[in-house]
């Protein structure tokens, strides 16, 4: 397994932007499938994000257009630009990797809060 540590949570406005970061250890990260999850009160776990190995990524229809996934291999980080964020935002976020080959994430990290006021 690869250790992740989320990171960039925080306190917003309506509107505001916040970048989460993921940082990964423990294996060749390069090669993981990454994702975002997000979990609100009373609510099932959903995804939110994901980018492969290859930098192709994939939205979940609530999110597409405001946030941006992304990778740096060299620094084994992932990211999560949020923008024009919104109450419907608040959750815990977390990160997770999917080792290649595997077809779920078997990587999860504890999460961050986010929580957007109106």
């Amino acid at each position: 397994q690869v250790q992740l540590v989320e990171s960039g949570g925080g306190l917003v406005q309506a509107g505001d932007s916040l970048r989460l970061s993921c940082a990964a250890s423990g294996r060749t990260f390069s090669t993981d499938a990454m994702g975002w999850f997000r979990q609100a009160p009373g609510k099932e776990r959903e995804f939110v994000a994901r980018i492969n190995w290859s930098g192709d990524t994939y939205y979940a229809n609530p999110v597409k257009g405001r946030f941006t996934i992304s990778r740096d291999n060299a620094k084994n980080t992932v990211y999560l630009q949020m923008n024009n964020l919104k109450a419907e935002d608040t959750a815990v976020y977390y990160c997770a990797a999917r080792q290649a080959g595997l077809s779920v994430f078997d990587s999860w990290g504890l999460g961050t809060q986010v929580t957007v006021s109106s």
